[in-house]
């Protein structure tokens, strides 16, 4: 019996298995009242995104191409009428219409409808060829 009253007796700790979340919840709020203090202070950052420029002055001769779809190009310099040309046979063309200036700004349109593959694919045609100014048209406002 003794026995049985001294284990009785003995006091064995257990642990505790609760999380205090005092210290926790006290964390939050000072980190919330931080946050809600300097919030104000925070200075919103600007973006410089690029625009589209006007040039000064037009160049005195610019070839256009235009994209319909890979397979259809058209072409023309300085306000003629377009003339259908082949992705195989553009840098020549291209070639023929710069006379030997290779500064001579070439323009790539395309309607909406056109994939943009089509578009990067006669760019990446005349670059490969030597072109130096090689610009996409845009449309300004709706």
């Amino acid at each position: 019996m003794a026995s049985v009253l001294g284990r009785s007796s003995r006091s064995r700790r257990r642990g505790m298995a609760e999380i205090n979340m005092v210290p926790f919840i006290d964390v939050m709020l000072v980190l919330l009242i931080i946050f809600m203090v300097s919030a104000p202070l925070i200075t919103t950052g600007v973006i410089d995104l690029p625009s589209v420029g006007k040039a000064q002055q037009r160049p005195t001769q610019v070839i256009e191409i235009m994209v319909e779809d890979i397979s259809k190009l058209r072409i023309r310099s300085d306000g003629d009428e377009f003339t259908a040309v082949r992705v195989q046979d553009l840098t020549k063309k291209v070639a023929q219409l710069q006379n030997g200036q290779s500064d001579v700004p070439v323009v790539i349109s395309g309607d909406k409808s056109v994939k943009y593959e089509a578009v990067v694919k006669v760019m990446d045609t005349l670059q490969r060829a030597g072109v130096k100014r090689v610009g996409l048209s845009v449309k300004l406002g709706d």
